[in-house]
């Protein structure tokens, strides 16, 4: 059994513990109603881009002139699996549950015969994946020095991702991230972002276009990449943030139960050592 100032210690040492995590707690808290205002704010340019560019591609159809990066290269041979996680932990499941999809995607393509290729943005997942999957990644994107994630960060991955895409890396292009819904809800999500695929319902409007929907295609479709990858950010930074204040929260109940504990341990071991020594005392009186 410990003894009464190893229970002292562990006591002191938990409550420092749930200072910190108290702390990180509420630095999250201030930083999520930023971070779900902004992904909340992008959702609606989003669709509605995703909708003039479902009707664009609609009417250009199986068009032999149409952009490539909407027509594909005609083969799924080659996939780039995207990832983008956290530079940083103590953030619950977030990251895990990301790397998990990938993981689960990847393994399925190569099951199939296909080539996969893994693309990390962000430390934490490139950690978890390398485990298993080093042999497949061609590249890392390092966002630890970014204090607050912008439209130029993604511009560069989807720079990256292009580049790529033109010098004949690979057949299809997916991005993985988590979609913030509440601050215990994220769902992880895989969106395939090359060949394009639009989520968003055409709209019904006719509409002329000069120039031709082919041009104003070629022009959209990489910043339609760009839209689709600072959105996955976005939300990605909505759910990291969420998802810490969540697991700070459980793990500053957890200390204040572990605290409990050790309390009512060390009173009633300091009450046994009191008692124990009056026993002696009075047996001792009593032999005189």
């Amino acid at each position: 059994m410990p003894s009464l100032k190893d229970l002292k210690n562990k006591i002191a040492s938990v409550k420092n513990t749930r200072k910190i995590t108290k702390a990180m707690q509420m630095v999250s808290a201030a930083k999520l109603r930023r971070a779900q205002d902004a992904a909340e704010a992008a959702r609606p340019y989003a669709e509605r881009m995703n909708a003039v560019m479902a009707g664009l591609s609609a009417s250009v159809g199986n068009s032999t002139s149409a952009p490539r990066l909407l027509a594909g290269t005609g083969k799924d041979q080659v996939h780039l699996l995207v990832v983008m996680t956290a530079e940083r932990g103590l953030c619950g499941g977030f990251n895990s549950s990301i790397a998990r999809l990938a993981r689960v995607r990847a393994n399925e393509l190569l099951a199939q015969g296909k080539t996969v290729k893994i693309l990390t943005v962000g430390k934490k997942g490139r950690e978890q994946l390398r485990r298993d999957l080093e042999a497949h990644m061609v590249g890392h994107i390092d966002l630890s020095e970014v204090k607050r994630v912008g439209y130029v960060n993604a511009q560069a991955i989807a720079r990256d991702v292009l580049a790529r895409f033109e010098a004949g890396e690979f057949d299809v292009a997916t991005i993985f991230y988590n979609r913030f819904q509440s601050v215990i809800s994220q769902v992880p999500t895989a969106q395939q972002v090359i060949p394009a695929k639009f989520d968003g319902a055409p709209t019904n409007a006719l509409y002329d276009y000069e120039p031709s929907e082919e041009a104003i295609l070629a022009d959209l479709l990489p910043r339609g990449v760009a839209t689709q990858i600072f959105t996955a950010l976005l939300e990605n930074g909505a759910s990291e943030q969420g998802a810490r204040m969540s697991a700070m929260d459980n793990a500053t109940r957890n200390a204040g139960d572990m605290i409990k504990k050790y309390t009512t341990v060390y009173n009633r071991s300091r009450q046994a050592a009191i008692t124990k020594e009056l026993i002696e005392i009075i047996s001792g009186a009593e032999a005189l």
